[in-house]
């Protein structure tokens, strides 16, 4: 696949996911569970091993001698000690716990960073971005899906914009990962919002009514009857999404839907590897304290948990 069939696919991809649903979508951005793993330490430390490590690389190191496993985990502990001062608090663990739970995130950054980054100076411009993802689709005024790739662009380079925050159109890659994952930044919140409403504001008055509440997760497709899933939804909209109960949601009202304020599962398992780990509880952990619970945290043969540190090659 050349760049210009790479171009066109990610657009189309893109005008895909942005395109009216058939089906129910869910607009909330909860943040993931740790591990799908019961948490209870008595019988297995699997959840930890799945928190600490994330799910798909806390696995295959079942056949790890102790040795290994302490010596792989020593690594880790290192990169989780930030300002290296010799101790690892708990900021720093539940730093690192949500960056393993993330990884995906990163990985898709570091893709599209080698097709954007095309002076390859380690920085992305806008110009670099819009010429990568549209130059291609905009020498055809006319495209054949009849997607208007202009208004995409347009609503891009606000983004962009915002999550260039010295406001210099050429984004780190920091900022290049709050342009592609927005819900992921505090300060990118706003423009989640702000495009969410777009997206199911059809009359363009600013807010949200029922019914372009519903008709953005359903489809009547001709059925005069509605799935119960879209008579709890209705619920749901009137009887907590519409606080102020004036028959639609404002700015507030849908930021509260999609960003609510969940339970910090990362700072909770933080705090229990600590308190778990901290033997001299002066509540931090130096790596001799963490590669002493090596079991807790990552596992190894000789605890027959099966599930431990990350890829050798990754470190």
């Amino acid at each position: 696949m050349d760049l210009q069939q790479f171009l066109m696919c990610l657009s189309l991809c893109t005008a895909f996911a942005l395109s009216k649903p058939t089906e129910k979508k869910d607009r909330v951005h909860h943040e993931p569970q740790l591990s799908d793993k019961v948490h209870n330490d008595a019988q297995s430390f699997d959840y930890d091993h799945d928190a600490f490590l994330g799910a798909e690389e806390a696995k295959s190191f079942d056949q790890l001698t102790p040795e290994e496993s302490k010596e792989r985990l020593g690594k880790i502990v290192s990169k989780i000690d930030g300002d290296k001062d010799g101790f690892v608090t708990v900021d720093e663990l539940k730093d690192w716990i949500k960056f393993a739970q993330k990884r995906w995130i990163y990985e898709d950054v570091e893709r599209q960073w080698k097709g954007h980054d095309l002076n390859e100076d380690g920085l992305v411009s806008w110009e670099e971005y819009k010429n990568a993802t549209y130059g291609y689709v905009l020498d055809d005024p006319d495209p054949d899906d009849g997607f208007n790739y202009k208004q995409m662009m347009v609503r891009d380079e606000r983004r962009f914009k915002m999550a260039d925050k010295d406001g210099d159109l050429i984004a780190t890659k920091e900022e290049f990962t709050a342009f592609l994952h927005p819900e992921e930044y505090d300060y990118m919140k706003d423009i989640v919002v702000q495009e969410t409403m777009e997206d199911i504001d059809k009359n363009a008055d600013g807010f949200i009514d029922l019914e372009e509440y519903i008709g953005d997760m359903y489809s009547h497709d001709g059925n005069a009857d509605e799935p119960e899933w879209v008579k709890t939804e209705r619920e749901q909209f009137v009887e907590f999404r519409d606080k102020n109960r004036d028959g639609k949601m404002d700015k507030e009202e849908t930021k509260d839907w999609i960003l609510p304020s969940d339970y910090d599962h990362a700072e909770a398992e933080a705090r229990h590897l600590v308190y778990e780990s901290d033997q001299n509880k002066d509540g931090k952990l130096t790596k001799e304290e963490i590669v002493d619970k090596y079991d807790l945290f990552v596992g190894s043969q000789a605890t027959d948990f099966g599930e431990a540190l990350v890829r050798h090659d990754e470190f």
